[in-house]
């Protein structure tokens, strides 16, 4: 799971926030893909809304499609684990989720000593 904030035209104002940390007006896209990048779910926010709060919503998405289709098969039903990166760390939102859903939720952070763009493993 990750976010990524991206520019709106200037005519829209719905939904439609200020992203301090990269300093972007517009939107921003909270996306699920499995580990073969298929799109899983996507959930559109305004910009200021904080990634803990819209991985909130995604799951809350998911889960209403696992119910939705818990008669027929569906590859959500392997869902175990879910990998994000930094910006949903927090001991209190990890217990939350696994509390609320039962998946498992592993922050992937890169280490201090890593400068710049690095691969880093499951992300």
């Amino acid at each position: 799971m990750d976010s990524q904030s991206v520019e709106t035209a200037t005519m829209v104002s719905k939904e439609v926030g200020y992203d301090s940390g990269k300093k972007i007006k517009g939107r921003k896209r909270h996306i699920l893909i499995d580990t073969l990048g298929l799109l899983i779910i996507v959930v559109i926010t305004a910009a200021n809304v904080s990634e803990q709060a819209g991985a909130k919503q995604v799951l809350f998405k998911l889960n209403q499609v696992r119910v939705g289709v818990a008669r027929r098969r569906h590859r959500m039903g392997r869902l175990i684990r879910i990998w994000v990166d930094g910006g949903y760390r927090g001991i209190s939102f990890t217990h939350w989720v696994m509390d609320v859903y039962r998946w498992l939720w592993s922050v992937v952070t890169r280490s201090e000593e890593q400068k710049g763009f690095v691969v880093l493993p499951k992300r």
